[in-house]
């Protein structure tokens, strides 16, 4: 097979960066839309504490939540929200945990070999794949991911869920929250980072808890000890002041300032909805152009459940899909490693576990004309090195 070496693309992605996570910060942002950050001030002061209230109340507003939702700041990013979730609610009930991605997989691990004894049910699927959500058990608690980063594979809707449920429902919405809509008053608890669709800074999580969430919090205390920076009850009672501003450990006010500069931009841009908008429509434009291009597929095969922020790809090439795992790695690596020299795309890799290919994200911060920029580098590239390939 004898494939012609296209031009270099004449244009590059005005902004290169496609990583998942951190992603791509917002249009427009600059040092300059922190000049305000409370810096050098303690975050229990009231300027500080007004400003951590304030995220508190933006979030809730931006990502319309039902009203009698609270939302805290928590450390270590969504899996330190997550493991909040987990040591502090878990126990009551049998837990059913559903994963087919890398973090899904450590919520697995954490409730089947860390947290005992715990009654836990696990059901999982390869990469690209959705495992049975019919399997859930709602007299029990039920953990699961909303958008499985790794994999490129999203829970379509929450029709699934039972209203009338027993079990609480914890849902890690990393990736999905801002990107596309989900039904907060199916889910009892929220999980998502700021570094991911908002393109905010790491290390920081957001909690959110639903009423029933909170009920269980006061009438139950798991058999563990539960360590400080998880710990979300003081004297059988919910902390109210997590909630309301007082952070269980130091943030940083500077990724604080941040993350309110990047949802004045989500507000300009309409909202929740905008956030979606924009997320569909880069998609898209990467969609469309797997359809027309025979090397390359999506990882997930079913439309129904493929993501539209962490797309991940496989090679189709039939000469390349006769080659080993190992080496149509080294062929994706290849292609990436050319892609950022060339200073076309950056961090556009599977994840480590993942198939060979690539993960490229398309979530509200990023401009579809980019990505429509960097299919024209994938089809260089992809050339490129193809033609090595006897």
């Amino acid at each position: 097979m004898t494939l012609s070496t296209p031009a270099k693309p004449s244009l590059r992605p005005l902004s290169p960066f496609f990583s998942s996570g951190p992603c791509k910060k917002h249009p427009g942002w600059s040092l300059e839309g922190l000049k305000d950050a409370v810096l050098g001030r303690s975050h229990r002061a009231k300027l500080g504490k007004d400003r951590l209230k304030r995220v508190l109340d933006e979030t809730k507003a931006l990502l319309e939540l039902p009203s009698d939702y609270i939302v805290a700041i928590v450390a270590a990013s969504d899996t330190g929200a997550v493991e909040a979730a987990l040591w502090s609610l878990l126990g009551a009930r049998p837990v059913d945990i559903f994963a087919w991605e890398s973090f899904g997989k450590d919520w697995v691990t954490d409730c089947v070999k860390q947290l005992k004894p715990l009654d836990a049910r696990s059901f999982t699927a390869d990469f690209g794949k959705l495992p049975d959500l019919t399997q859930a058990n709602f007299d029990h608690d039920v953990v699961f991911t909303w958008n499985g980063t790794t994999s490129g594979v999203i829970v379509p809707d929450g029709a699934w869920i039972k209203d009338d449920r027993q079990g609480l429902t914890i849902c890690d919405a990393t990736s999905s929250a801002c990107a596309v809509p989900m039904p907060w008053s199916k889910l009892d608890v929220i999980t998502f980072s700021w570094q991911k669709v908002l393109g905010g800074e790491a290390q920081h999580g957001i909690l959110i808890l639903s009423p029933r969430a909170v009920a269980r919090l006061e009438s139950y205390k798991p058999t563990w000890a539960i360590p400080k920076i998880f710990r979300l009850t003081k004297d059988g009672k919910i902390n109210k002041g997590i909630f309301e501003g007082e952070t269980i450990n130091t943030p940083s006010m500077l990724c604080v300032e941040d993350v309110l500069d990047a949802m004045a931009w989500a507000r300009s841009i309409g909202g929740a909805k905008g956030l979606a908008e924009r997320t569909q429509a880069n998609f898209k434009v990467l969609h469309d152009w797997v359809q027309s291009t025979s090397w390359i597929d999506f990882l997930c095969a079913d439309t129904h459940v493929r993501s539209p922020t962490s797309v991940c790809l496989k090679l189709s090439d039939p000469v390349l899909g006769a080659l080993s795992s190992e080496e149509q790695a080294a062929f994706c690596k290849k292609m990436v490693s050319l892609l950022e020299k060339e200073g076309a795309a950056y961090d556009i890799g599977s994840y480590r576990d993942a198939p060979p290919g690539f993960r490229i994200w398309c979530g509200a911060t990023i401009d579809a004309a980019d990505v429509a920029v960097l299919t024209e580098w994938l089809d260089w590239a992809f050339a490129l090195c193809r033609a090595d390939i006897k």
